[in-house]
Parts: C-alpha cells; sequence; structure tokens
C-alpha cells in the first residue's frame, strides 16, 4: 500500500468513526470529584447547520502527541464544515503567550475557543476575562475546575485522567517485578516539571509500583523538546547510576533508543513510555520500548470539536467525556487503537480550516 493510498485509508476509518460512533467514558455530574462514569456509543455530528468560528490553543505543537491532536480538529472541522483557527504556545512555560493568543481568538471573532492549557491553574480567577462571554472547551490537559471562575466559563471538557496513564504504566512495571522478584532499578524523566499532565502521571506511577520491586532511583525534569530530554539521558548515562529502565513521556522515550544504541545500553537498560507518539509507535513496533498507554488523542480532539457544534447548535451534548485508555505492546497495536491516536505521517500542521468541507 503506497502512502498517498494509506492515507486516503486511514481518512476514511476516520470518517467510518463519525458514522458508526465510537466508545468513550461519560462522567456524571459534569465535572465533579465524585462522579458516576459509565461507557457509552457516542455519535459525532455528521455536518454542522452554519461554519460556526471555533478557536484552538494549544500548549505546543512541538511534538506528534499534539501534532495528532491538531490532525483530529482538523478533519473533524472539515467533516462539519465549520472554520478552524489554532494557535500554539511554543511550550508549557509560556504561559502569557497563551493568554495572549485567547485574547487573539476573541479578536477573531471565535464563537468556541477549544483549550488546551500549559497549567491546570494557570487561568484561576480570570478565565472569563480573557473569554468573555465566548464558550470554552477543556481538552486534553487539565483544567481546575475547583476554581469558581473556571468552572463557570468551562462549558464542557474532554480527557483522561493522566494519573489513570501514569497508574497502567506503573502497573505495567508491577506486573514483570512483583515484590520478592528482584529489585529493579528506574530513572523517571515524565517532562515538565507542573505542566501539562506530569504532576498526575508521576503520581499514578509511583502509587502503582508502591508495593512492587522497582526502585525509583532518580526522577528528572524538562520540557518535551528533543533536545533537553537528550540532555537528561545522556547525564544519566554519564553518571555511572545502574539503571533497568528508562521511564519517561514520549520524547524522553523516543530519544532513549538513540541514545541507548549509541551507548551501547540497548540490551541492559528497557524504555517505557507514559503515552503514545509516532515515534513510540516506531518503537513499539520494533521491540525498542516495551510499553506505552494511549488516550486516542485524535478521537480526543474530535470530540472537542463535536462539543463545540453541539453546544452552538443547541444539540444534546456530553459535557464531560474521556476516551478509553489502551496500552499498547510490541505484541499488541490494534490498527483502530491506532488511528484512533496517532495522524497520518504525510499529515502536517494545520492552523486554518476555512469553508472547507470533506467530499463525501
Amino acid at each position: 500500500m503506497n502512502k498517498i493510498r494509506l492515507f486516503s485509508f486511514l481518512l476514511l476509518i476516520f470518517s467510518l468513526d463519525s458514522a458508526y460512533g465510537v466508545e468513550v467514558v461519560s462522567h456524571k455530574p459534569a465535572f465533579a470529584e465524585s462522579k458516576q462514569s459509565h461507557s457509552l456509543k457516542y455519535q459525532p455530528l455528521k455536518t454542522a447547520s452554519k461554519a460556526w468560528k471555533i478557536c484552538a490553543v494549544y500548549p505546543h505543537l512541538k511534538d506528534s502527541y499534539w501534532l495528532s491532536v491538531n490532525y483530529g480538529m482538523v478533519e473533524h472541522a472539515k467533516e462539519l464544515g465549520v472554520k478552524l483557527k489554532v494557535l500554539e504556545a511554543g511550550g508549557y512555560p509560556n504561559l502569557a503567550k497563551q493568554q495572549a493568543q485567547i485574547l487573539d481568538c476573541r479578536q477573531w471573532g471565535a464563537e468556541a475557543i477549544i483549550l488546551g492549557t500549559v497549567d491546570s491553574t494557570a487561568y484561576d480567577g480570570m478565565l472569563s476575562q480573557l473569554t468573555g462571554n465566548i464558550p470554552v472547551f477543556a481538552t486534553i490537559n487539565d483544567i481546575n475546575m475547583n476554581d469558581p471562575d473556571t468552572r463557570k466559563n468551562i462549558t464542557a471538557k474532554v480527557g483522561v485522567d493522566w494519573y489513570d496513564m501514569g497508574q497502567k504504566t506503573g502497573e505495567f512495571l508491577a506486573a514483570r517485578h512483583p515484590r520478592g522478584s528482584g529489585i529493579v532499578n528506574i530513572a523517571l524523566l515524565p517532562g515538565p516539571a507542573k505542566r501539562g499532565g506530569t504532576k498526575p502521571v508521576t503520581q499514578g506511577f509511583r502509587d502503582a509500583v508502591k508495593d512492587s520491586d522497582i526502585n525509583i532511583v532518580t526522577t528528572r525534569w524538562a520540557d518535551n523538546s528533543k533536545e533537553l530530554q537528550r540532555n537528561l539521558i545522556q547525564e544519566l548515562l554519564a553518571g555511572g547510576l545502574h539503571l533497568d529502565y528508562i521511564v519517561g513521556g514520549a520524547v524522553a522515550a523516543e530519544v532513549a533508543i538513540s541514545e541507548l544504541r549509541a551507548n551501547e545500553k540497548s540490551n541492559q537498560i528497557s524504555v517505557v513510555s507514559t503515552y503514545l507518539s509516532h515515534g513510540v509507535y516506531r518503537g513499539l513496533r520494533r521491540g525498542k520500548i516495551l510499553f506505552a498507554p494511549t488516550d486516542k488523542m485524535a478521537q480526543q480532539a474530535m470530540l472537542s470539536i463535536d462539543q463545540a457544534v453541539r453546544h452552538l447548535e443547541n444539540k444534546p451534548i456530553q459535557r464531560d467525556v474521556s476516551p478509553l485508555i489502551e496500552g499498547l505492546t510490541p505484541t499488541h497495536l490494534p490498527r483502530k487503537v491506532i488511528t484512533d491516536s496517532l495522524s497520518p505521517a504525510e499529515f502536517r500542521p494545520a492552523f486554518n480550516v476555512f469553508d472547507h468541507q470533506v467530499q463525501r
């Protein structure tokens, strides 16, 4: 199958998802700490009544995780025939830039804003000042719903609890190394400190391995850039620590493969990722990465666009939904799960979708 045919095939699968529904987890009451969760078949819209103006703000587009989010939004926006404007802050430290971009959305005349926040508490007490009366839809990254101003201005959200992503990763390793089986040493590289989902991922991982023979010898933080993650791994390998695993975010896991190979340690140190990316997927297929959970980011992005349009058209809406997290290994890589997660190889970042509807 050549690249063009493969791309068309993946688009077909994406369209079939829209036609026949996707299985998600719905949480009620929405945004509550104590809520009931149940799975359901979510039926995405097939078209919008008008070309609504939707503005999406991301933390960055540095890695293929957010590229896949971009893909999911762009494809569903085209499918529905709505206008989509995308802005990205360039990294988790860039809160001021992201706040300015929300004002840009407002100036553009956005009728809905989809917000992937750089920090869960970044908008405490101030979201309404930035967005005015524009409905806001939280996506991917958690946002502090205990803040009264945030809670008042968030209409709906899509996202998994990143604690669960870390927990699922930890459970994989805890099952391999139960208590009494022999201590193994872990270097944990979650990503940027106190940004995105790294704090709950770390806590979920630690809780999952606390009764096993997993020993976390060091935890090191850096933004999700290959250069910074490579620096951390090079420091680890030069530091003389005895390590059995490097466990980290997707960028760290991708870099670890090449650094371990260069240092002739691929057979001594194994790699585990706390989330999926294109590089992690390749690593899984080649047996270079042992495990990664996926939160189906392309599917989440589609759901966020769908929530926004449903709200604008006064249609029934699931206000608090998550995809089903699935653990992936070299021997378990279901095609459907991958297409719900990753953008096709040919996809490039798209920042504007105007008056373009997919031909059916």
